[in-house]
């Protein structure tokens, strides 16, 4: 299944590297700093090093980022809700939606086009976590709350179930999903990740249905079949394990942000290792992120 052990693809360490994606329009990756306020492009060259295109610099936290249908700019789940982020580095409101005392964290979007983004409190406390949805029209709702730190978000090939990971309790919970009202029901726990194992974060889904998993904590990405069995553990040199996320020619490479939170510079600079990018060759195949789908102009002249 793995091709190659993990090397690094970038020299910086990250705070709290995250959302990974893979941006079909341009054929870049994309992943966030999010303490930091810092989205990167990036080309991955033929033998799957990153080649800088562009940094962004945001004065607010920056959870995730999505492609947008019909737009050369980006959707991100930022500060308290979601912002639009230009090409050019201008970035416009979209819509608020977590409440004073808490940020937007991961986030993902639908096969119909909806973003999913969960939020956590500033403090981390049990329960001041949310999980929202930014409708096509742009309007914001509230679908679940008393969450702690919500992660990953992904959905089946067959786009029936939704996967949520709620770190703290280490879980990733799965949902009847329905499509065409945006709607999810019968919650349940799909898989538990040990305790002694670290925290599930980010996850992608690959084209056959696998859940690819960061565990932070554990320095690994966990691979899970449509039926929730551990199929196979990938190591990672870095402890914080963030988000992982096919990419380049044949979307085969799989690329796993780190970071290093609540780190000092002495500690980032004993373990270089830490907070960079990483990828491993894989004989899976990925599927790009799913795009935000504007529905109306309300898009354009939001902010």
């Amino acid at each position: 299944m793995v091709e190659s052990p993990a090397l690094a693809c970038t020299t910086e360490a990250a705070e709290l590297g995250e959302g990974v994606r893979w941006d079909a329009r341009r054929d870049e990756l994309l992943w966030v700093d999010i303490l930091r306020g810092l989205v990167f492009r990036a080309n991955v060259l033929d033998d799957g090093s990153l080649q800088p295109v562009h940094t962004y610099e945001l004065p607010m936290p920056v959870g995730a980022i999505a492609p947008v249908h019909g737009d050369d700019g980006w959707l991100l789940a930022a500060g308290r809700g979601f912002v639009h982020l230009a090409p050019d580095g201008t970035h416009r409101a979209i819509a608020e939606a977590a409440p004073a005392g808490a940020r937007m964290n991961d986030a993902a979007c639908d096969p119909q086009g909806r973003c999913w983004a969960g939020s956590l409190a500033d403090d981390h406390h049990a329960g001041g976590g949310s999980l929202y949805r930014l409708d096509r029209d742009g309007t914001v709702h509230q679908m679940l709350d008393g969450l702690t730190i919500p992660n990953g978000i992904g959905w089946s090939l067959d786009g029936n179930t939704m996967y949520l990971i709620d770190s703290v309790p280490r879980r990733v919970y799965a949902f009847d999903f329905d499509g065409p009202r945006g709607a999810i029901e019968n919650q349940r726990e799909f898989i538990a990740v040990p305790d002694d194992v670290g925290g599930p974060d980010g996850l992608t889904v690959d084209a056959h249905g696998h859940l690819w998993i960061a565990v932070y904590g554990g320095g690994q990405v966990r691979r899970y079949d449509p039926d929730g069995r551990l199929v196979d553990v990938l190591r990672v040199p870095a402890v914080q394990s963030t988000c992982a996320a096919f990419g380049g020619v044949g979307l085969h490479r799989l690329y796993v942000t780190t970071a290093t939170e609540f780190w000092t510079d002495e500690q980032r600079r004993a373990d270089p290792a830490a907070g960079l990018v990483y990828r491993l060759d894989t004989d899976a195949v990925g599927v790009p992120a799913a795009p935000f789908v504007p529905k109306g102009d309300w898009y354009t002249h939001s902010g």
